[in-house]
């Protein structure tokens, strides 16, 4: 068997008239933090310096993308005295400005990202912002701070006895755990990802918390102390607002595409898939295309379904590395249900599954990619993508009643 697949996030309830028209918002597994971002105050050093500092603060630590966990399921948080051997005692005492002129490429600075406050937890204030503050912070091994970081890890693992999981493709996590680890992972791996200036080509450095990286136009790297740092190349970042300078999140539509008739589902499957392994189709969304343009001409390019009306179902972050699965629901033409692959070689095979064939899926079927299918299934029968998966709920819904007389954005 494999391993159990968490629950979902759990919504506050909700009476308003837009959940009275349309039904509950769908809240899909790595969203439904428990922290408020309160993002403006990433760039307040007085706001950071005080919540780093408090003894209630809480650290994440990443090691190479793996979270230190107490187990499969939860995430394990240590205290300011064990980051502090490698982030130093008042890593977010000096301003942008003084980081940017003291830039020194030769030297690694550790990223330590702010990720928000527990306002459910009482301790720390900062004017009239309430809760424990929450960081994650690199320990991975590099650079030149790779024996302290080493030493921080070997000192947690002697002190705690936990270790990290890994976290390749972590969907273990219980779902507020799974929402804290997914945004401090997309934020390292893109903080990991951009060393360089995407404008110049030169080494860029960490600001604004772990969420911003700018392009200094001196370093220090080779010049003696005393004197005056050398001038860098001019830079097309260094002039009025820069998307290179910013954490990018890719946009990916995931589509469950229904029969005209509105009985049968379009399943397709990957080469990398387990046997009768089947899940929606998707694919990435190009620049100047909208949602459902782009739900149509994915469709059509992996599969030959040509689709009209879509509907736009729910979101899911994916940080692996940083995509926004946008979750929508597709209905067939009537002359456009022929599948045809030699458009797109993406999928291996494609097929129209009717809905009580998918209905037993869901009882019998579901599994983790790459996990043995659960007890009570079938040999052949059709397996589909866990809960933790939006293209789960996307099937679910459209099973429920989601083309129904009840509308529904």
């Amino acid at each position: 068997m494999g391993s159990s697949i968490p629950d979902l996030p759990i919504l506050a309830d909700d009476d308003s008239m837009l959940s009275r028209k349309f039904g509950r918002e769908v809240a899909n597994y790595f969203s439904g933090s428990p922290l408020n971002r309160v993002s403006f105050l990433r760039t307040d050093h007085g706001f950071l310096s005080a919540a780093f500092a408090h003894p209630s603060a809480s650290f994440l630590l990443m090691d190479n993308s793996s979270p230190l966990a107490k187990d499969p399921t939860t995430l394990a948080y240590v205290g300011n005295a064990d980051v502090i051997p490698l982030t130093g005692a008042e890593p977010f005492k000096k301003s942008e400005q003084e980081q940017i002129k003291e830039f020194n490429s030769a030297v690694t600075q550790p990223v330590v990202l702010f990720l928000g406050i527990d306002e459910k937890k009482s301790g720390f204030e900062h004017g009239e912002y309430k809760g424990n503050p929450y960081f994650a912070a690199d320990v991975t091994p590099k650079g030149s701070i790779a024996e302290k970081a080493r030493s921080v890890i070997e000192a947690v693992k002697a002190k705690t006895g936990l270790s990290f999981l890994d976290g390749r493709r972590l969907m273990t996590l219980k779902a507020p755990e799974a929402a804290i680890y997914a945004q401090a992972r997309a934020l390292l791996d893109w903080n990991t990802r951009n060393p360089f200036c995407g404008g110049c080509g030169q080494r860029t450095l960490s600001i604004n918390a772990g969420t911003k990286r700018v392009c200094p136009p001196t370093d220090l790297a080779g010049v003696a102390e005393g004197e005056a740092p050398k001038e860098r190349p001019d830079c097309p970042t260094r002039h009025g607002i820069s998307n290179l300078s910013f954490p990018r999140t890719d946009p990916t539509v995931i589509m469950a595409i229904v029969s005209a008739d509105g009985t049968k589902l379009l399943l397709g499957r990957n080469k990398r898939y387990p046997p009768a392994w089947y899940s929606t189709l998707a694919g990435f969304l190009e620049p100047g295309e909208s949602i459902e343009e782009a739900v149509r001409r994915e469709t059509w390019e992996e599969s030959g379904v040509k689709v009209g009306r879509v509907v736009i179902h729910s979101s899911q972050p994916w940080p692996y590395p940083a995509n926004l699965m946008i979750g929508a629901i597709g209905q067939a033409t009537p002359d456009g249900e022929g599948i045809h692959l030699g458009h797109d070689p993406e999928l291996e095979a494609a097929s129209w599954y009717p809905f009580d064939e998918v209905r037993q899926a869901l009882l019998t079927g579901v599994s983790g990619l790459g996990e043995p299918a659960p007890a009570g299934y079938k040999e052949g029968g059709l397996r589909l993508p866990p809960q933790t998966a939006i293209a789960n709920q996307l099937i679910d819904a459209v099973l429920k009643g989601y083309l129904g007389a009840t509308p529904k954005i």
